[in-house]
């Protein structure tokens, strides 16, 4: 059985300027979230790449080809009513942070765990002013209190859209160092990427990979690369 879809029944897909940041407007009418709240942006940047994906749209709705739609949506439904929850969750990354749980060998890994994660802990004493410690091994080994305390509240300070999109870049890394890392533009949305999967390549180089794992790792490239965008066009 096909899966119902809605049909596409406009013709233009605009921006136009609300009281309290930009919409999106169908043939004239307002677009509102699932929860029925108004579709309003915080950047006229992120409406018009919103619009975009609405005027993309070619007889039935696909909201798979809607990133920006859907953060938007989740940003003003979900996140909107828990920022807290979230927030603290995304925090609490950072006391299993991707980048301090080293391998202890063979020796060709560890190097490149080194070469690679330790210049971010080290971005991340130099921008965010804290410092996470690596350990090899995958037992847990508490991070400093007063530093996931720094860390909660840099979260916490991001508004509703940001939260959202943060919310991606850290789930999908596994790194609140990588989340930050993209927020700040430290690196290329690609490098980060890459980075995030350290282990994983490593493995694919010794062992291979298969075309399943090779498109569901594509599937979450390109989410993390929407991720990026949606954060830094608000």
């Amino acid at each position: 059985m096909t899966e119902w879809a809605p049909k596409v029944f406009w013709n233009k897909a605009e921006v136009f300027d609300a009281d309290d940041g930009f919409g999106v407007a169908l043939d004239g009418r307002p677009v509102r979230t699932p929860a029925k709240s108004k579709l309003i942006l915080p950047t006229r940047a992120l409406a018009v790449a919103t619009a975009a994906e609405w005027a993309a749209q070619q007889d039935t709705v696909n909201p798979l080809l809607m990133p920006y739609t859907r953060m938007a949506n989740a940003a003003l439904d979900k996140v909107s009513v828990q920022h807290a929850e979230v927030a603290i969750m995304l925090a609490d990354y950072g006391d299993s942070d991707l980048l301090c749980y080293r391998a202890d060998g063979p020796d060709d890994l560890v190097a490149r765990q080194t070469a690679t994660w330790d210049p971010m802990l080290d971005w991340a004493h130099t921008t965010l002013g804290v410092r996470l410690q690596a350990r090899a091994g995958v037992m847990h080994v508490p991070q400093d209190p007063a530093t996931l305390a720094k860390l909660r509240d840099m979260v916490m300070a991001f508004d509703v859209f940001r939260l959202a999109a943060f919310h991606d870049l850290v789930t999908l890394s596994g790194s609140l160092i990588l989340g930050f890392a993209a927020a700040k533009s430290a690196r290329p949305a690609d490098e980060i990427w890459e980075m995030s999967r350290l282990d994983e390549l490593w493995q694919i180089e010794k062992w291979g990979d298969d075309d399943a794992a090779i498109e569901a790792a594509e599937v979450k490239h390109q989410a993390f690369r929407h991720s990026y965008g949606f954060f830094h066009s608000c």
